[in-house]
């Protein structure tokens, strides 16, 4: 099946050298993952969300098993993004974020809250503006060339 993003990044991580870890996102591309990238990585993304780990019961079913996946729940974080939804509370969005997190498998819970805090890079060696932008073909501003 389809590799969950922590697995992606790892693959990233680990990978040699720079055109390998653009291969390894090429690879991988879709909708969920250039939007985690962005997220962490496009400095007019603001997202409208305490700082740090929130107070969430990780969900430790094993990877594959009992939880919605990262590509599906990301088309929802548009409501976290500064000025996106101004009809839904703050409270209520990090309800909302929460109950994410929870679905998530554990792994990509943290994915989340890393992009969240603008922190990808510093969790996976080699995932640079540089080589995000290589491999998605995106141009200064994050948008597709």
């Amino acid at each position: 099946g389809k590799l969950l993003m922590h697995e992606v990044l790892t693959k990233v991580n680990n990978a040699k050298d720079k055109p390998k870890k653009i291969e390894v996102l090429r690879q991988h591309n879709s909708a969920g993952l250039r939007r985690i990238i962005k997220g962490s990585f496009d400095p007019k993304i603001i997202w409208d969300l305490p700082e740090g780990t929130p107070p969430f019961i990780a969900n430790e079913a094993p990877d594959g098993t009992e939880h919605s996946l990262l590509e599906n729940e990301s088309k929802k974080f548009w409501h976290f993004v500064k000025g996106a939804d101004v009809s839904t509370s703050k409270t209520r969005k990090e309800t909302m974020f929460l109950q994410i997190l929870e679905a998530l498998s554990k792994g990509e819970a943290g994915i989340v809250i890393a992009m969240k805090d603008k922190e990808l890079h510093k969790h996976y060696k080699g995932l640079s503006t540089a080589v995000v932008k290589e491999a998605f073909g995106w141009n200064d501003e994050f948008k597709s060339l």
